[in-house]
């Protein structure tokens, strides 16, 4: 089961495996984009990072819902509302006091997220965007089951699935935002918001197992 003290530490990994990448986050968003993906994704780590600390009795669910709120407003471009809504959504299918995750909870945590993630955009997998990475993840999530029905067994095989999405965007052409003007030029370069949202669920998976 993962307890709340486990819990920020999951949040905490995730903000840093994010920080610490934020330059090749931006690099690659330069590219076809504006450049400041790895801007706002500090700002996000920073903010997930702040909130943690001053986590006092709230319940997860409505620490996932005060955060998911709060990264809303971080300025720079989509990335702030979109995670908003990611985190937020991380916390709709919990129960008012489920402060211990079972794998079955974890599970619902990810199936939550792309509800809400599915109801602000259409993108899919091959699009070149962070549901490249978010789609895979909640799949393997969900295909998650006995004898490996650990809640730190789903965030993993989550993760992986995550990771591999997120890599095969290299192949894809981007169909929304900016990058889509580039159209098959995009090819070639890994997706920012993808990659984002991989070293995300990579680090909740990471803080889940210490």
């Amino acid at each position: 089961m993962i307890d709340r003290g486990t819990f920020k530490s999951m949040l905490r990994m995730g903000a840093r495996f994010m920080r610490e990448q934020a330059d090749y986050l931006s690099d690659i968003d330069s590219r076809f984009g504006d450049g400041d993906h790895g801007i706002t994704i500090t700002k996000i780590a920073k903010l997930i990072d702040e909130r943690v600390e001053g986590w006092d009795d709230a319940s997860i669910k409505d620490f996932l819902d005060d955060l998911g709120m709060g990264i809303m407003e971080v300025r720079g471009g989509s990335a702030g509302p979109l995670y908003g809504t990611l985190v937020c959504g991380l916390g709709t299918q919990l129960g008012d006091d489920e402060n211990e995750l079972s794998a079955d909870a974890v599970r619902r945590m990810f199936a939550g997220c792309l509800a809400e993630m599915q109801d602000v955009t259409t993108a899919k997998v091959g699009d070149k965007t962070m549901m490249d990475a978010l789609i895979p993840a909640v799949e393997a999530a969900q295909a998650c089951a006995a004898p490996d029905d650990r809640p730190v067994n789903v965030l993993v095989a989550a993760a992986e699935a995550a990771s591999a999405g997120a890599r095969a965007t290299e192949g894809f052409a981007s169909k929304f935002g900016r990058a889509r003007s580039y159209g098959d030029q995009t090819i070639g370069t890994c997706d920012a918001g993808a990659m984002s949202t991989a070293l995300f669920l990579s680090g909740l998976a990471q803080g889940s197992a210490h």
